[in-house]
């Protein structure tokens, strides 16, 4: 459950340095990762639809043919629940601390100090450099707060790592 402490009326003004009252100023993620995420639904199931079908009419008959309907039915399903989880996924960079949100049904919310960033990785696969993206991974000393940012332009990806370990030395420096 999420809870929330009331705001003052007026507009939200953007974080500055210093400023803990703040509201951040969020950063949703490039819609390329949608097309790529739905695309891959799609590569994955519609073959996997077609085999089930010819196999089962082969096999076992037309009336069993009907059973490549629960794969298509999931992609059905899925393509706008991708959409959904696409549009939670956002991140903002505040003076002391890197937040990162996510979640449809069950919202999650990390934040990652960034005196506590021991590593910043900007990874991409064969898939995600087809799209053109990026993923930004950070790592702190405690494995449960290891948090990512998935489907960032390379670009990003890069400036968002630079900050951050440029942010994580100076913060870091004190210990």
């Amino acid at each position: 459950m999420e809870t929330s402490t009331p705001r003052p009326a007026g507009p939200a003004r953007p974080a500055q340095p210093g400023d803990s009252d703040a509201e951040p100023v969020w950063t949703g993620l490039p819609r390329d990762l949608l097309r790529m995420r739905r695309l891959l639904l799609v590569v994955w199931l519609v073959p996997l639809a077609v085999a089930v079908g010819v196999l089962l009419w082969i096999f076992a008959g037309p009336v069993w043919a009907a059973f490549a309907a629960v794969p298509l039915a999931l992609v059905v399903w899925g393509w706008p629940m991708l959409g959904r989880n696409w549009r939670s996924w956002r991140y903002a960079e505040r003076a002391d601390d890197l937040l990162i949100s996510r979640g449809v049904l069950w919202r999650e919310e990390t934040i990652v100090p960034y005196g506590r960033m021991q590593l910043v990785e900007v990874t991409s696969g064969p898939v995600e450099r087809h799209f053109g993206l990026a993923s930004v991974q950070l790592h702190t000393a405690a494995a449960a707060t290891d948090a990512r940012i998935p489907g960032l332009i390379p670009e990003e990806a890069e400036r968002l790592r630079d900050r951050l370990t440029e942010l994580g030395e100076a913060r870091s420096a004190g210990l």
